[in-house]
């Protein structure tokens, strides 16, 4: 079934892209929440009317996500974690944690856009890619260490 995207979807293509999904998928989740359209002749009129539109909007969306990637690019967050003997985490840094600790630093990200490969639980520094949209990704450096005394009272 082919469909006209509505709004950027990051597994299947931008706005006004014309993509071939399953029917399933059209009919229970893109068209009832209104991110995809069926092709026809009166959609692929108004797509045609909506272009300069679209690609003006994609251009705004791409500088924003460039924009937030090089602010995020080389920056170094610190989260302080309990530890135990063996200098191991009680639990792990999550998303949460990281989307924190860069809004107390002043940058506002979505805690569903930080890209952990593996679970961090050791004290230490690790590079995390974070999804700033339009394919961008940007790269901060989180420094995991342990809390102080004073700090954990």
């Amino acid at each position: 079934m082919e469909i006209i995207l509505r709004e950027t979807i990051e597994t299947l293509g931008q706005e006004g892209d014309i993509v071939k999904v399953k029917p399933g998928y059209a009919r229970n989740y893109l068209i009832p929440r209104q991110k995809g359209v069926l092709v026809t002749k009166a959609a692929l009129a108004r797509l045609e009317k909506e272009k300069q539109a679209i690609a003006t909007r994609l251009a705004e969306q791409k500088k924003l996500a460039e924009g937030l990637a090089a602010q995020l690019e080389g920056k170094v967050v610190s989260i302080s974690k309990r530890v135990g003997d063996d200098v191991r985490l009680f639990g792990s840094v999550t998303t949460s944690d990281i989307a924190l600790a860069l809004q107390e630093s002043g940058v506002q990200v979505d805690k569903k856009a930080i890209v952990l490969t593996d679970a961090i639980k050791a004290i230490g520094e690790y590079k995390v890619a974070i999804k700033t949209g339009y394919q961008t990704t940007g790269t901060i450096t989180v420094q995991v260490v342990p809390e102080t005394i004073g700090a954990a009272q």
